[in-house]
Order: structure tokens, then sequence, then C-alpha cells
């Protein structure tokens, strides 16, 4: 429906941390053109807690504008309030968003029919709805029974389970159809293993080429020939995340030239020296440049 290989785009800002929206069209260009499906707008990686929902929704204008005919675009249109998201994805579709992410509500903690209420407002809206099960993010993880349940609502559609539980996720698959996406870049090939669909990615920005490869081999039945990409991989799964996302890999696309800053806003801060040397040394390592 989506795609293999979703690339959670970064926000790219200038210097004065506003939005620069040249930036983020030359790099949404530059994500289709190196291997993602699509894109997935104003998620975790794209700072969307930081964004007004001006900003947002503009961001989710020039996605739609530069993925048209080319690849999908998934609007993060989740939040901890149901009214916000609702309203956030009746927004999405006007656009014209193939679907949208819904991440699980975070700092409130609701119960499980909370959340069920939740999801079944913003599908009403009547986009594909992915959820997002992130219980690093939202201190809630949602165990197997929910996420089935879920399923079953019309309109839900797929799940990115950044959740790393094998076992959650093989209850998941066994209990409903949902489309899987890894949700961490180093679960890609488990998901794979498991006969998933592919992954929402913060490394494809880099490697988005490679990953596509992963998932064609995968599903061609060569899974030793992903495993071994996977492994050639390794250290850029874990470079990329040694401190908080996305401030790795926005230092390593402004280290690279495809963004013109590495600004973050705060809370976020931008890499260190120290951390930007040792990135330059995962890059280095993997012959990863910006052609």
């Amino acid at each position: 429906m989506l795609g293999a290989v979703l690339t959670a785009a970064v926000t790219p800002f200038d210097a004065s941390g506003e939005v620069d929206e040249a930036a983020y069209r030359a790099l949404v260009q530059r994500l289709l053109a190196t291997g993602s499906d699509g894109i997935v707008v104003a998620g975790t990686t794209g700072e969307a807690s930081t964004l007004s929902d001006v900003e947002r929704i503009a961001l989710f204008e020039v996605t739609r504008e530069e993925t048209r005919g080319i690849g999908t675009m998934v609007a993060g249109t989740g939040s901890n309030d149901t009214a916000h998201s609702v309203h956030l994805t009746h927004a999405a579709k006007e656009i014209g968003a193939d679907a949208v992410l819904v991440v699980t509500p975070y700092y409130n903690k609701p119960p499980a029919e909370g959340i069920r209420r939740h999801v079944a407002a913003i599908a009403e809206v009547g986009l594909p709805v992915v959820l997002y099960n992130i219980p690093g993010r939202t201190a809630l993880n949602m165990p197997p029974e929910l996420i089935i349940e879920l399923a079953a609502i019309p309109g839900v559609a797929a799940l990115k389970q950044a959740n790393e539980d094998l076992n959650q996720l093989r209850a998941v698959m066994d209990g409903c159809d949902l489309a899987i996406y890894a949700g961490n870049d180093d679960m890609l090939m488990p998901v794979l293993e498991m006969g998933g669909t592919g992954v929402i990615s913060v490394a494809s920005h880099l490697v988005g080429a490679r990953m596509q490869q992963m998932a064609a081999l995968a599903a061609a039945g060569d899974l030793d020939g992903a495993r071994e990409i996977d492994a050639s991989l390794a250290g850029v799964w874990s470079g990329l995340f040694e401190v908080t996302n996305p401030i790795l890999i926005k230092a390593a696309l402004d280290m690279l030239g495809m963004i013109p800053t590495d600004v973050v806003r705060l809370p976020l801060v931008q890499a260190t020296p120290a951390e930007r040397t040792r990135l330059a040394d995962v890059l280095a390592a993997h012959d990863i440049t910006a052609a």
C-alpha cells in the first residue's frame, strides 16, 4: 500500500530555527531518488513535537506536492489530544495524504479503552491509519491484544512497531493482518524474516538504496542476501542513535551537505564536536557520501 522503505524525514531548519522549505523540498526529492518509496512527514524524526500546526500543515502540503505521482506520503497527525489529532487528520485528508501516522497517546497514559476510542475517532476521518507503538518515547506499550483489537477498527491498516520484543510482534502478526513496519532500523531484518512489510526509517536518509535492496531480496526469498546487507549496515544502525534522534541524522546530513544546517529545536541540542567526529568515522567506514 505505502511501500517497503518509508523515510521518516527530518525537518530542516535555517540558522534561526525556522523551517527551511527549500531545503526540505530538495531533501524529499533526494530521498525519493535514492531508495525511499515514500515520506513520513512530521514524525518523531521530523521534530513534530516542536512544530506549530501552521508549520506542520505547510509541511503536509509541500510533501504532497513533491511526492505526487512519485511516492507515498504519510502525515504524522498523532498526539496525546484526540481532538487535536482529528483536526490534523482532517487537514491531511484535504491535502491528499495517503495515510496518517498515529502515535500512542503520550504523557496522559490512557487505559486501553481510551486508546481504542482515540484511534477510532481518528480513523473515522477516512484516511488509512498507521499505528505507532513506541514505548521508549511514550512510556506506554500497546500489548499485542490491544493492537489486535485496534486492527479491527475500520481504516486501521498498518503498525509501526518500535518495541523490540519480537515475541510481542509475532503475537500481533498471528492475530491480525496489519501491514507491519519496523520502527527501528535494526529491526528491519527481523521484520522481513517474519513476513512484515518494511521499515519507517531514519537511516534511509543515507542508505535508502541498500535498504530497498534488503527488502527486495527478502521479498524474493533470498533471506541470506538480505542478511548480508543488514550485517554490513550494523554500524550505521548503532552510529545514528548514540544520542536522541534526530540529533545525529541531522548532523550527518549537514556534514554531507544534504541540508544547510544541523539545527534542532530546544529542548534538543546539536551534536557535540566529539559526537560529530565519531559520526564522521561511521560515515567513512560505510562509504556514505552525498553522491
